[in-house]
């Protein structure tokens, strides 16, 4: 029987605004990736977020971005290798204490918007971010798209979780078509959850210019920030466990694939 994790971004408003509906999606999903104050969260939401995922038992993943407020950390950026390195372990550390705090801990990381998409073929990005989580805590578990940073990750020994979305349209060469692009984004949410169950049971998603491809989904990301996306995260639910997949942790999916390789 197939598992597979299900992992939204969490603890993305910032002060007095809100963006999804968290609590909801806290049901839903069996590990969360968490704002780290760069692209959206402050402390009082990290704080929160935190103490939810250890109160419910989701996994807690660090999610740190340019330091782009303003752009919501979709905008590229001309930073070092090295800025990209300390700042990542500038947003780890922070989401670290408040896990310790509430008695839980950081289990894995995922890059966040325009970073997210770079390190997938940008190798100096991608062993900056490898690098940071490997010396900080090398235990952590890496959610990445097939690409630079899944390689420089493996390369230190740590664990990759590859990331399947089901909501974005892909390229050929299995990469996200840019947001910027017309179709970037899927909004029928039958054709979501279709694509997310072939991509979880087969191993196989269409892209834009109808080619079916391989991908491997450790994990499925579902956007919480937009109209519906806590009852299409239900129906996402629903459906896979119809489909005989079973939702749990990363650690859990990870460590079932290596019994069967």
């Amino acid at each position: 029987m197939p598992a597979v994790d299900l992992v939204a971004d969490l603890g993305e408003g910032f002060g007095a605004y809100s963006i999804g509906d968290d609590k909801a999606l806290l049901e839903v999903v069996s590990s969360a990736n968490i704002a780290c104050g760069f692209h959206a969260g402050d402390p009082d939401i990290m704080d929160a977020t935190v103490a939810e995922c250890v109160r419910t038992g989701v996994g807690i993943g660090a999610h740190p971005s340019f330091p782009d407020l303003r752009g919501f950390g979709r905008r590229a950026m001309d930073l070092t290798a090295d800025e990209v390195r300390t700042d990542v372990i500038y947003q780890l550390g922070a989401l670290s204490a408040f896990a310790a705090y509430h008695g839980g801990s950081v289990s894995h990381l995922a890059p966040h918007g325009r970073l997210g998409n770079l390190v997938a073929t940008r190798a100096d990005y991608a062993k900056a971010v490898a690098d940071a989580a490997a010396r900080v805590d090398p235990a952590l578990i890496i959610l990445a798209q097939d690409g630079e940073l899944a390689t420089a990750a493996a390369d230190r020994d740590l664990r990759v979780a590859i990331v399947g979305i089901a909501d974005r349209a892909y390229q050929d060469d299995g990469t996200l078509v840019p947001r910027n692009q017309p179709g970037a984004v899927i909004h029928d949410p039958s054709a979501i959850v279709e694509r997310t169950v072939r991509m979880v049971r087969e191993g196989l998603i269409e892209t834009a210019s109808g080619r079916d491809i391989a991908i491997q989904a450790d994990t499925v990301l579902l956007h919480g920030d937009n109209p519906g996306a806590v009852e299409l995260a239900r129906l996402i639910r629903s459906e896979l466990i119809a489909a005989g997949v079973t939702i749990a942790p990363l650690a859990q999916v990870l460590a079932a694939k290596q019994r069967l390789s």
